[in-house]
């Protein structure tokens, strides 16, 4: 039997194994993992984040993001906070700055309490990743990707350790129509050679966007804590939003806050994280549904 807890970041939601005293791979098998987040078979849920040891010094715990399709993502921002509060509220680490391993490094995060209890999460999401060789996206490798023609729209390429392609819509776009019609095709674009999370996006001004996100191997969904930081960082580079300012993000999960550093030298997100309930569950016999 394995433990676990179900979180979710606006309905972002996960499955969160505490693997750091344990060496379980069976949960972390890709196919097991698909079963589980099975919404009708399984338990359900966006994707399984395994909790690890830490690898750098200074760290508490390294974060796996293992996605609803078996695939595991470098980063997952709403998945972060989450892990966060498990460990603050129940894995023994009570400090007020918390640092995660995670495949985009180790990043920061800032707790804020309520009544004893992790309501918000502060990250520390690091440099976004600016060139098409760091993103990746095909193309010169040290050319930026900013406001050019793509699929009959226009495109801002960004990665925050794992590859956003953001496109900012007129007023009349049905963001959500157009993540579910054109999402799925666009994740997998030869453009994007590890595919791309595909984010469509209304500015309401210069400090507030509404955004629709297709997330790479969850499909569509209700928050992404990435997304929302591309999102703002490429609003920050086709000057329709201002760096070093506040940018409410409105998600179809509700908002977060997202701050450009000046110089693009990191990105702050701040959301909340909600524990929803606890289970344990045998991997073989959720992964052994009807065909």
């Amino acid at each position: 039997m394995v433990a676990f807890g179900k979180y979710h970041g606006l309905g972002n939601d996960f499955l969160i194994v505490d693997l750091r005293d344990k060496d379980d791979a069976a949960i972390q098998d890709g196919d097991k993992v698909k079963a589980i987040c099975d919404r009708q078979f399984g338990v359900g849920g966006d994707g399984v984040l395994p909790i690890l040891p830490a690898v750098a010094a200074g760290s508490a715990a390294r974060m796996r993001v293992i996605n609803s399709d078996g695939s595991e993502s470098e980063m997952c921002g709403n998945g972060l906070r989450c892990v966060v509060k498990y460990l603050y509220e129940r894995g023994g680490v009570h400090q007020d700055r918390i640092t995660i391993d995670t495949g985009a490094g180790p990043l920061a995060c800032d707790v804020h309490l309520s009544n004893g209890k992790v309501e918000e999460v502060t990250v520390d999401m690091g440099r976004p990743r600016l060139t098409r060789g760091e993103i990746p996206m095909e193309g010169p490798p040290d050319e930026r990707c900013i406001d050019v023609p793509f699929e009959g729209m226009r495109m801002t390429g960004v990665s925050m350790g794992n590859p956003h392609a953001v496109f900012f819509m007129d007023a009349a776009a049905d963001l959500m129509t157009l993540a579910r019609t054109q999402g799925p095709s666009l994740e997998v674009h030869r453009m994007f050679p590890r595919r791309a999370n595909i984010e469509y996006a209304r500015m309401k001004s210069a400090r507030e966007i509404d955004l629709v996100v297709w997330e790479r191997g969850a499909g569509l969904t209700l928050a992404c804590g990435t997304g929302a930081c591309a999102t703002a960082v490429a609003a920050c580079l086709t000057e329709r939003a201002v760096v070093d300012s506040e940018i409410r993000v409105n998600l179809p999960g509700g908002p977060l806050v997202i701050r450009v550093a000046p110089d693009y030298r990191t990105v702050f997100m701040r959301g909340p994280a909600v524990h929803v309930f606890d289970g344990t569950l045998d991997a073989r016999l959720v992964a052994a549904r009807p065909q």
